[in-house]
């Protein structure tokens, strides 16, 4: 495989970089999402996660950099960032370490640990990365699309949100999932995929994961996930169901025009979540 570093126009690095241009470098590509071509860069015993935006999607690549390195240097656990920058075709790229695999196996301990990273970045003060902007978007608009097309969802959601008074006053994930945790060899868990991380309220980034762990992993474990946050005392019972029957809405909208992935009790631990949340109903066409 061609050196893909040899046609970067680097816009901020470190000393990865320099590192990785003196080398000899073993390159293989990894699975790709909807946005992006990903490929692991080893050099001796070191390894590296380049990602090329050669796609529809034109994030903000170095608002992600940025991030990524005000992030790593609190101790948060994200990928530590190498450098972003321009290939030869004019697609941003990002340059981070390698990080591990996506999570295959769940279990309680796991469970309070990733519940306990996503209240540590909730908890950064914004004044802590005031040297970049924070994205602030509409909340229904962003993570809501076609929306105008769905009324059923339109008018539910629309109530529903106002019931839940959204503040959006700390920097949220917005996209927490099992698929944008990685594990290492040592069982240390990285997060990645900042594409989403904006302004918000921290209930809709807490309810999304939960949700989507009831959907894909089953409810004993969405459960033991959701008590993780309970125990903490800060968000009541009540808001956390509100804010999980908002996130629900966003599922079963995004399903209705995306391919969204499933497995054979997708569908069933949707429709239990429709039945169990009393801000919702199970007429929701799925």
């Amino acid at each position: 495989m061609e050196n893909l570093l040899s046609n970067i126009t680097w816009m901020e690095s470190n000393e990865i970089v320099e590192l990785l241009k003196a080398s000899d470098l073993h390159i293989t590509a990894l699975p790709s999402g909807l946005e992006a071509d990903v490929y692991k860069i080893s050099v001796h015993d070191r390894s590296f996660v380049l990602k090329i935006w050669n796609k529809d999607s034109k994030p903000d690549i170095r608002y992600q950099y940025k991030l990524l390195e005000i992030f790593y240097n609190r101790g948060i656990e994200v990928s530590k960032p190498a450098g972003w920058g321009v290939d030869k075709h004019n697609h941003q790229v990002l340059l981070m370490s390698f990080d591990g695999s996506p999570i295959t196996k769940i279990n309680k301990d796991k469970l309070n640990e990733l519940a306990r990273i996503l209240t540590s970045i909730h908890k950064i003060p914004l004044h802590a990365i005031d040297e970049i902007t924070v994205q602030k978007r509409d909340f229904i608009a962003y993570f809501y699309p076609r929306i105008e097309e769905h009324e059923d969802i339109k008018s539910l959601l629309y109530q529903l949100v106002g019931s839940a008074e959204y503040r959006p006053d700390c920097i949220i994930h917005g996209d927490y999932n099992l698929g944008n945790i990685l594990e290492s060899d040592r069982n240390k868990l990285t997060i990645i995929d900042w594409t989403n991380a904006q302004l918000g309220d921290p209930r809709y980034d807490i309810a999304w994961s939960t949700v989507l762990i009831q959907i894909y992993v089953g409810q004993r474990y969405g459960s033991l996930y959701r008590a993780a946050f309970l125990s903490k005392g800060k968000y009541s019972d009540n808001e956390i169901e509100l804010f999980e029957g908002i996130a629900c809405l966003r599922w079963v909208l995004l399903n209705r025009f995306a391919n969204l992935p499933k497995n054979k009790n997708t569908i069933g631990n949707v429709q239990r979540i429709l039945h169990a949340n009393k801000y919702l109903h199970e007429n929701l066409f799925i």
